[in-house]
């Protein structure tokens, strides 16, 4: 399928593959999800008609990955004031949906911000409404842009460090089209490798305990026509041995002031084989990931999942990261405890470089962030003196 980017607020993102949409229907708005618990078996659409229910699909990974959380969080806001819900409690609802992912509360205050505004600045609810959509399309598409300029700079700092192409990436959870509103983060400069022919080899990792890799990974590689091969989390390290890793590229869910980075848990084994190695480790996220606020890594709140994630495995068919255990079937003794982080944190001292829209960062400091920031959402910045 050709590359599609995205040419309106709430339209198509890379190889066909739509995440999220606004759609008004004849009961009124709904905001519509590529349900990625059912991918790579089947591809359906949840329709949302109500925050709660937009809630329970971030909660179980129907919609999962740090810039397309942002979204889905100023749609909801949109949504709830568009339905006549109470916006307040809907944002905050929403805010607190999954602690570790920044991206989530920002597209939440967008949007409740201009709800607010529209509101004081004299205007009806349906005027701050259709303001706080407007600011919802506003992030989706702004954050489609900066996904095309995290690919262009992703891959020019590869050839810079690797100078000849045929890259052998190797990359952990999913970072393309399904968690942007456009071709990705860090699966983004993958893609764009493989298109310009500098791609050798994308190695995917499985992504325990939920299978991100194998199930979202794997698909979107394959549809865009790459060269890839999956591997379990813990055979990584045989990669690396054997000299076929030339780059690890991962995106982040939060990057603290400090440039600690929180992803998906596993990347932080993941930079320590490649320091190890002598193998670069890049970090590809937008600005919006950075926090400023949250001062290093030990400051990063992280999210723990259920236990059944980890001690069961579900049935064919059944959909991943799915409500309970009905569903699914033992891996482990019936009451056997399970240690189940959602993410890690890797220290700045592992970290090659933090790629942004804005460029990259390298090497990864506080300062170097901050004023990466600045220039990119100057009201974010870290004020002088």
């Amino acid at each position: 399928m050709a590359d599609q980017s995205v040419e309106a607020p709430d339209g198509y993102v890379s190889h066909g593959v739509r995440t999220v949409r606004w759609e008004a229907s004849s009961d009124g708005p709904v905001v519509v999800l590529l349900d990625q618990r059912r991918l790579p078996v089947e591809e359906v659409e949840l329709v949302c008609t109500d925050v709660p229910a937009l809630v329970e699909a971030v909660r179980t990974l129907a919609v999962r990955g740090a810039p397309v959380l942002g979204i889905v969080g100023a749609y909801g806001v949109a949504l709830a004031a568009a339905r006549g819900y109470d916006v307040t409690e809907a944002a905050n609802l929403l805010a607190q949906a999954r602690p570790t992912a920044v991206n989530l509360g920002y597209g939440v205050r967008r949007a409740a911000g201009a709800y607010d505004a529209a509101l004081a600045a004299g205007g009806d609810a349906e005027q701050a409404a259709g303001i706080a959509l407007a600011e919802a399309r506003a992030l989706h598409r702004e954050d489609a842009e900066a996904s095309s300029r995290m690919a262009a700079h992703g891959l020019a700092l590869l050839e810079e460090l690797l100078p000849g192409g045929g890259f052998r990436v190797l990359t952990h959870c999913n970072t393309g089209a399904l968690v942007s509103g456009g071709a990705g983060t860090a699966l983004a400069v993958a893609v764009r490798a493989h298109h310009k022919g500098q791609l050798r080899r994308l190695w995917v990792d499985e992504t325990r305990p939920l299978l991100q890799g194998a199930r979202l990974t794997a698909y979107e590689a394959a549809r865009a026509g790459m060269a890839y091969t999956l591997l379990t989390d813990n055979a990584a390290g045989s990669l690396f041995a054997a000299g076929e890793v030339d780059a690890v590229l991962i995106g982040a869910d939060r990057i603290a002031a400090d440039g600690s980075v929180a992803n998906k848990v596993g990347s932080y084994p993941l930079a320590v084989l490649a320091k190890y190695h002598h193998v670069p480790f890049i970090v590809v996220a937008p600005s919006t990931t950075v926090d400023l606020a949250t001062p290093d890594g030990a400051a990063i709140e992280i999210e723990q999942r259920p236990a059944h994630e980890v001690t069961m495995v579900p049935h064919p068919g059944a959909s991943a990261g799915g409500r309970g255990a009905a569903s699914s079937a033992p891996l482990a003794p019936v009451g056997t405890q399970a240690y189940n982080p959602a993410f890690d944190v890797t220290p700045p001292d592992l970290v090659t470089a933090i790629v942004t829209e804005e460029g990259a960062v390298a090497p990864v400091t506080a300062a170097g962030l901050a004023e990466l920031v600045g220039r990119s959402q100057p009201d974010r910045g870290v004020p002088s003196g």
